[in-house]
């Protein structure tokens, strides 16, 4: 038993020795996964239109150029939603979770961020993944100025989402599903939690520190089957934002299937929430 502090210790070390930059990196590509890969092989995007997204970079200090893809409701005056996906798969990979969104009475702009799918290269962070998210959501205002807008946000685009929507004062409502209090929270419900590495993490996606600070109606949905992210942190997330709001725990939903199977508890819920039909 005395070796596991040693070795607890031994880790520190070694992690610290690597250098904090390289450390960094490790984080981002372990976190975000970047890829041009799609969830299943290649899901349908039949009716979406691609959408380019250039603006000035502060991160990068360079132009920068984000892929979309536009999916509009059938009809005119439908709220426009963005959409914000999770780690390691680029948006082509979440068309199905697009069009479960369309069918709850929204136009969808989903994006990709910097080192997904066809935006520009590079390897993602906290800071620029909310910089891509600013771009896209400034890009709706200037496109939908008239038309009310909401975001939406996957899993690690859950944290993403709480992270814009404190920041914008023209949000209508804020929905996250499958999503965490922090990044070291979620490392500390793996099997090497016990682990005293939080000090090490550098990407926090602290979200329980920001959630209170949105000024909109908050949606929190939840798979109560989902192994990846445990549904007591999506439960803290809830319970930390401010009035109004609402929790949905769907039973039986995985950390990839809640958004199907509970497309029921999701139509309410956003019709009692947003007063959205």
């Amino acid at each position: 038993m005395k070796r596991i502090p040693l070795l607890a210790s031994l880790a520190l070390a070694v992690a610290v020795s690597v250098g904090c930059a390289t450390l960094d990196a490790k984080q981002r590509e372990w976190i975000f996964q970047p890829s041009d890969r799609s969830w299943g092989g290649a899901p349908s995007t039949e009716g979406m239109q691609d959408v380019w997204i250039e603006f000035a970079s502060d991160a990068s200090g360079k132009a920068e150029r984000l892929h979309g893809l536009w999916l509009p409701h059938t009809q005119a005056g439908a709220p426009v939603l963005l959409y914000l996906h999770g780690a390691r798969w680029n948006v082509a990979g979440s068309s199905g979770r697009i069009r479960r969104m369309q069918e709850l009475g929204f136009s969808v702009l989903a994006i990709d961020y910097r080192g997904f799918g066809r935006s520009s290269a590079g390897l993602p962070s906290e800071a620029t993944a909310a910089e891509d998210a600013r771009a896209a959501w400034n890009w709706l205002a200037e496109q939908h100025p008239d038309k009310p807008r909401y975001i939406f946000g996957h899993s690690l685009g859950g944290a993403i989402a709480i992270d814009l929507a404190r920041q914008v004062p023209d949000e209508k409502g804020t929905i996250v599903e499958g999503t965490f209090t922090s990044i070291p929270d979620v490392v500390s419900t793996f099997k090497w939690g016990w682990l005293p590495v939080s000090p090490l993490i550098t990407q926090r996606f602290e979200s329980i520190r920001k959630v209170a600070e949105i000024g909109s109606p908050l949606l929190v949905v939840h798979g109560s089957d989902d192994s990846l992210i445990r549904p007591t942190l999506g439960r803290q997330l809830y319970e930390a934002a401010r009035e109004p709001k609402q929790f949905v725990l769907v039973e039986g939903g995985s950390h990839h299937n809640t958004n199907s199977v509970g497309q029921r508890q999701y139509r309410e819920a956003v019709a009692s929430l947003f007063h959205l039909k």
